[in-house]
């Protein structure tokens, strides 16, 4: 592992990332290889992969399955070689279309690409509940698992 301050900047890396997120667009996938190692791994919800073409396609079925998607950056915090991104993901999908909110943690290489991408946002209350019968369920299951009458947001 790289020592914090090594190599390229930290915060200039990080801006480049962003940069890259917030323009990213479906024909350009291969941008993110620029900010990117080739050995990458990324998880989300749905996805685990290594490698820069794992990356690429998870992303390419992003754009196949909400046309119009954009990332933007709310927030960013780094600690030597790791970055947390808060981000929302909007999507033009159906007729209100559809905004994500999560967290990225990223862990920063040698070179300032990202070595190591962990999505977390919570699926169950920003996708399941959109669909008519599993959202009934889901928000049921919820309420059910409410401490005392407290309800989560949603």
């Amino acid at each position: 592992m790289s020592v914090p301050g090594e190599g390229l900047n930290r915060a200039a890396a990080l801006e480049r990332y962003v940069a890259v997120m917030e323009g990213l667009r479906a024909g350009h996938l291969d941008t993110l290889a620029t900010v990117y190692a080739e050995r990458a791994r990324f998880v989300d919800p749905f996805n685990r992969g290594e490698g820069i073409e794992a990356i690429q396609a998870v992303f390419a079925h992003g754009f196949e399955q909400c046309p119009g998607m954009r990332f933007v950056v709310l927030a960013r915090a780094l600690d030597g070689d790791r970055a947390l991104l808060r981000w929302r993901m909007h999507c033009k999908a159906g007729a209100d279309g559809l905004a994500i909110e999560g967290m990225s943690e990223l862990l920063l290489g040698g070179d300032g690409r990202v070595v190591e991408h962990l999505d977390h946002w919570d699926p169950a209350s920003q996708l399941y509940e959109r669909v008519p019968l599993l959202g009934w369920l889901m928000r049921r299951i919820r309420h059910r698992l409410a401490a005392l009458g407290s309800h989560p947001p949603g």
